[in-house]
């Protein structure tokens, strides 16, 4: 997909959400997303212009998206999953770590995912990556963690009480932990080499994980379910999928699984 329509995505998105991020209107629900996830006026926002925006590229694209469920456009076509606010519990509490992430693939399943663009709204950097060119932040390559050590580890626990004990053997052996709350964002920085190991132990959805699982693996990364099995064949779809273990490197990801699955 040309790097254009992204371009024209962050300047809308970051225009619109700088006037509405700290309102307390945005923390009324609307209703509740295709996906089963409250929709909250922000994400709505943000839907709304990322769609506007890839409908105007007159592309046939097929859409799946969070909060709108599926589209066709111009008859359909590449698959485009969308995840308009990843972190919009974030978004609405007026923490700033949330993001906008979008992927294309030209199959059905994750495996065939073909690029991948995932925006900080709150900083406005970009992360990008093309199947077989790498991964880019700002337009510059990036790289996963290279030695082995287990510096940061980043989780999402959806269910705490059940989560957090199931990852506590990784999370032990850990020099800083973060639960962020921005699963694309957290795999982002994952690819940037800031985070050594990511683990949901809760099934994601495959728009959750879609562009981070392109980022992670373009920068060197691992990315797996927490038994060690590929996402590759998952079907793309809104229904949730798989626990995700991802790693900036082999060494990391063996490590892990070992502490995951004694």
């Amino acid at each position: 997909m040309d790097l254009t329509i992204f371009q024209n995505i962050r300047a809308k998105l970051l225009s619109a959400l700088a006037e509405t991020k700290f309102s307390l209107s945005a923390q009324e629900a609307l209703g509740v997303g295709a996906a089963g996830d409250r929709t909250f006026p922000i994400d709505k926002m943000a839907e709304e212009i990322i769609i506007s925006e890839l409908e105007a590229s007159g592309l046939p694209l097929s859409l799946v998206s969070e909060e709108y469920g599926l589209k066709e456009l111009q008859g359909g076509g590449r698959k485009v999953l969308i995840d308009p606010i990843d972190g919009s519990k974030n978004a609405i509490s007026g923490i700033p770590f949330y993001c906008a992430s979008i992927a294309v693939a030209e199959g059905d399943t994750i495996g065939s995912i073909t690029s991948a663009y995932v925006l900080n709204l709150i900083t406005g950097d970009e992360f990008r990556a093309e199947k077989g060119k790498g991964a880019l932040l700002n337009g510059v390559r990036i790289s996963s963690q290279k030695d082995e050590r287990f510096s940061l580890v980043a989780y999402e626990a959806q269910a705490p009480g059940k989560d957090i004990p199931r990852i506590m053997p990784l999370l032990s052996q850990s020099r800083k932990t973060r639960c962020l709350g921005s699963t694309a964002l957290d795999l982002a920085y994952l690819a940037y080499g800031a985070v050594s190991v990511f683990v949901s132990p809760s099934p994601s959805r495959s728009f959750d994980f879609a562009g981070g699982w392109l980022l992670a693996g373009e920068a060197g990364g691992v990315f797996t379910d927490m038994n060690g099995h590929s996402v590759n064949d998952i079907a793309i779809g809104l229904g949730k999928a798989t626990p995700l273990l991802a790693s900036g490197n082999p060494g990391l990801h063996d490590r892990a699984l070992r502490l995951l699955n004694v």
